[in-house]
This record gives C-alpha cells, sequence and structure tokens, in this order.
C-alpha cells in the first residue's frame, strides 16, 4: 500500500486570479513585503499497487485525466509506502 501527495499548480504562463487577489488582501493587511502569490491544489491518496513504479505510473494516469488540467496546469507525485507515510 502506498501514500501520494499530489501538488496541483498552475503553469507560471497562466494568470492566477485568485492569487492576485489574496496578494492583495495581504497587501491591505501590511505585508507589503509579499511579492508574488500563486494558489494550488494538495491532494492524498492511498492505494494498494504492487510496486511504487506500479504506483507511480497510475498516479501519474490518475492525474493526467482527472486531478489536473494538462492545458494550464502542472502536477508533481510523491509516493511513500504507507507504513512510512
Amino acid at each position: 500500500m502506498y501514500h501520494a501527495k499530489v501538488y496541483v499548480t498552475l503553469r507560471p504562463s497562466v494568470l492566477d486570479p485568485a492569487g492576485t487577489a489574496v496578494r492583495s488582501g495581504l497587501s491591505h493587511m501590511g505585508y507589503d513585503n509579499v511579492s508574488k502569490v500563486r494558489i494550488g491544489k494538495y491532494i492524498e491518496l492511498t492505494l494498494t499497487a504492487e510496486s511504487e513504479a506500479s504506483a507511480q505510473q497510475q498516479l501519474d494516469t490518475i492525474c493526467a485525466k482527472l486531478l489536473a488540467n494538462p492545458v494550464i496546469e502542472n502536477y508533481r507525485i510523491e509516493v511513500l509506502e504507507a507504513a512510512a507515510a
């Protein structure tokens, strides 16, 4: 059994209105030292697979087809054995 952490972020070329709104809010709160904010998603999954490589392959497919929009988002996957998680 494997535990996965998936980080989904907008591609650098894609505008991030949520990040811009948070950046503006921080500025209004007096945090003028924050120059850039990008908002993304963090997803945890636990799955059964024969090997870490098999888990990674399944997760890559899951991300590409469901969790991320590959046109505007990038994703990064961290896989750990469930006992170590």
